[in-house]
């Protein structure tokens, strides 16, 4: 993929940092788990853009990641799962940092170019789909799965998603869907097409190119979209903000796709699905990233500590029976009064990434 790395040894890097010519460069270096992110790796990539924000040998930053299969799979969610059976609390600092990585991403001064080639996804997304200048290729899969596992679209995904055309993000949200290269493009995802065959040329000439330059020289027209062309029955369906209403339309509609969203709608964490339709409709409204990033901690702290999270880590990725047992395990069954106190404040232990919040950055 975008850099070969030799095998993963026990005490390599989880990140590599370079400099070459007037580019620094962010290797995302677990390739074994497709780059999944761990603290240790969050905070490097943290600190390093920080010092390149302020170094004037530095023009651009650039992402890639090791290995043959993605750009990053998300966080380490066996981690998470280890510490939500056990009660603990190194996951919510995980999120507090990741999240605050992510502004400093949407936010980053300089050129940032995230080449998302192949695989990525979740906290993947949140490393990349906030730069200035987004890169996939004909292997790209971007998606937010959260809802298969307990939880929501996070590290901005909630705001991404709510801001994409018509309800085709809240399709990609309900179902765990992926997109391709044009639907990523379509959507806002990402901005620039690039045949994974030029990825080498475009890391060399960066080191010594302005990034729009060489984007305008290496990219190509973006593939068609096919949720775009989907929009007329998404926007029908995923209207409004109750998601058994929504899987009630998609069967109405009686179409191969509508029947199997709403399949796959109803496969997902009940909770998590109503959670997530409601974060979204709340994100919509929102014209910043950061008040969205507030909002995400709170929900992800409370999803995180239902049983429903560890139940759906054990079953898509432990024991990998893909059985989860949901509680509820209907959307039917869904108790609102449990939906809003996902959405209630954290008091002192809030992020505060939005204006005027003390963890801005």
């Amino acid at each position: 993929m975008s850099t070969p790395t030799p095998p993963e040894t026990a005490d390599e890097a989880p990140v590599l940092l370079r400099r070459e010519g007037r580019a620094a460069y962010v290797v995302l270096n677990r390739p074994r788990a497709i780059n999944a992110l761990t603290h240790e790796m969050v905070r490097l990539i943290s600190d390093a853009l920080s010092d390149w924000a302020d170094d004037d040998g530095v023009r651009t930053v650039v992402l890639t990641g090791a290995g043959e299969r993605g750009l990053c799979a998300g966080g380490d969610i066996v981690a998470m799962w280890r510490d939500a059976k056990d009660g603990g609390t190194a996951t919510a600092a995980f999120w507090a940092d990741e999240y605050r990585l992510n502004l400093q991403v949407a936010q980053y001064p300089k050129p940032y170019v995230a080449v998302m080639d192949g695989l990525v996804l979740g906290g993947g997304i949140g490393l990349s789909a906030h730069a200035g200048h987004r890169v996939v290729t004909e292997r790209s899969s971007l998606g937010m799965p959260e809802t298969g596992i307990g939880f929501l679209p996070d590290v901005g995904g909630t705001f991404l998603l709510s801001h994409a055309p018509g309800e085709t993000g809240t399709h990609l949200a309900l179902t765990a869907g992926s997109a391709g290269a044009g639907d990523a493009i379509a959507m806002g995802l990402a901005d620039h097409y690039l045949p994974s065959e030029r990825i080498d040329a475009l890391l060399t000439a960066l080191a010594h190119r302005d990034a729009d330059e060489v984007l305008a020289d290496l990219t190509e027209p973006a593939p068609g979209s096919g949720l775009l062309a989907a929009r007329p029955w998404l926007d029908e369906a995923y209207a409004g903000a109750d998601a058994l209403e929504i899987v009630g339309r998609l069967r109405a509609l009686g179409s191969a796709e509508a029947v199997r969203a709403a399949d796959a709608i109803e496969a997902k964490c009940p909770t998590s699905v109503q959670v997530t339709l409601r974060a979204l409709r709340e994100a919509a409204a929102m014209n910043s990233l950061g008040p969205a990033l507030d909002l995400e901690y709170r929900l992800a702290r409370r999803l995180h500590a239902r049983p429903d999270f560890a139940e759906g880590v054990r079953a898509q990725v432990v024991d990998k029976d893909r059985d989860p047992r949901w509680q509820p395990a209907h959307l039917a069954e869904v108790d609102d009064a449990e939906v809003e106190a996902c959405f209630a404040g954290l008091g002192g232990d809030e992020l505060g990434l939005g204006p005027g919040g003390l963890g801005a950055v």
